[in-house]
């Protein structure tokens, strides 16, 4: 029997009320990187869904990319996040962080005092990024990471999944996708190491299984997912010969460890190399966990897809940002709102808390 898109579904232990999921969505509204009052009622307004995954949040100061990105690193950046969890669980349903960190996608300006851009090698990013202060700026390049740099990197994810628990989250996202930290390890565009950390297959997945062991580790697999973006273009991510080969030996690494789920983004309906139905179904089927479909839905190919057992959730994301009751307006087939691009990423409640 398939699933329906509209009735209660399970996510290993978590009963979710829908296989809906929100997709993380960086909006940008974090004053001082500390989550605030509006986030808690976007996010509340938008708790239709089975499950939230929040905005890309960065585990360390290091990881700021952006301007108005929250972390959750420190006690007030955790205070924050309670109040946003507890919105949520109070409207009944689940809610997930994604740890996000930026990696080379940075301007030190956006960063706070003491920081640094790091990355799997000392690669800049082509192109500008936003600042606050000196509004578009070229990316900062990295400094390539050091033994040091990366055991302390990994020891972060393991804080900020402890600092998750405390702050009342239902588990954890390590975002593996879309050209951040978790990715440029994975893509030989950004790493070019020759040590174990680059080369091989084995060594460029070794950052990603070692930082979803240290999430284990701290909080349990049951509670941590990991986010892939396999032919992602996205942050100057190239794909190679070994792209296929990559994501199916890190599939069977994160599967021995037992994480709750992967969440694989197909971001060909925005203009990315499509990935393959013959990749996705290896993948699926490798791995034991639950699988999270990504990219473009609307509720009948979400359907369609859940029906074929191509997957056991659906996200959806941009549709969310202008519908915060968007399951209502799947189930009743209503014409959804059309986002205002202008405020994805500005401050304030225009574009954000009042669709």
């Amino acid at each position: 029997m398939s699933t329906s898109l509209f009735n209660p579904t399970s996510l290993g232990k978590l009963q979710l009320k829908n296989p809906i999921v929100m997709s993380p969505l960086t909006r940008s509204r974090a004053t001082d990187n500390v989550p605030n009052a509006l986030m808690v009622k976007y996010y509340s307004q938008r708790a239709g869904a089975g499950l939230i995954i929040t905005e890309g949040t960065s585990p360390s100061p290091n990881g700021i990319g952006y301007a108005r990105i929250p972390g959750i690193y420190s006690d007030a950046q955790v205070q924050g996040w309670r109040a946003v969890t507890n919105a949520v669980h109070q409207a009944g349903s689940k809610i997930f962080v994604q740890l996000m960190h930026c990696g080379r996608v940075c301007q030190v300006e956006n960063m706070p005092a003491g920081s640094k851009v790091l990355a799997p090698s000392a690669v800049a990013m082509t192109g500008e990024i936003w600042t606050d202060s000196k509004s578009m700026q070229p990316y900062t390049p990295p400094i390539a990471m050091t033994e040091a740099d990366i055991a302390h990197t990994i020891a972060e994810y393991a804080t900020a999944c402890s600092n998750a628990i405390k702050a009342g989250f239902d588990g954890v996202e390590l975002h593996g996708a879309n050209g951040y930290l978790i990715d440029q390890f994975l893509n030989t565009a950004s790493n070019q190491r020759t040590d174990q950390w680059g080369g091989s297959v084995a060594n460029r997945i070794r950052f990603a299984v070692e930082v979803a062991k240290a999430a284990v580790a701290a909080i349990g697999a049951e509670r941590i997912g990991m986010r892939l973006s396999p032919y992602g273009a996205f942050n100057d991510m190239v794909a190679d010969a070994e792209t296929d080969a990559l994501y199916q030996a890190l599939i069977v690494e994160l599967s021995k460890l037992g994480l709750a789920y992967i969440h694989i983004v197909d971001h060909s309906s925005m203009g990315a190399p499509a990935v393959s139905a013959t990749l996705k179904a290896k993948l699926r089927e490798t791995f034991k966990g639950a699988y999270i479909m990504s990219g473009g839905y609307d509720a009948a190919r979400a359907q369609a897809d859940l029906d074929a057992k191509r997957g056991d959730l659906v996200a959806f994301g941009r549709p969310f940002i202008s519908n915060p009751n968007l399951v209502v307006k799947l189930q009743s087939g209503a014409e959804l709102t059309a986002p205002d691009f202008s405020t994805f990423y500005t401050p304030g409640e225009k574009g954000y808390t009042d669709y």
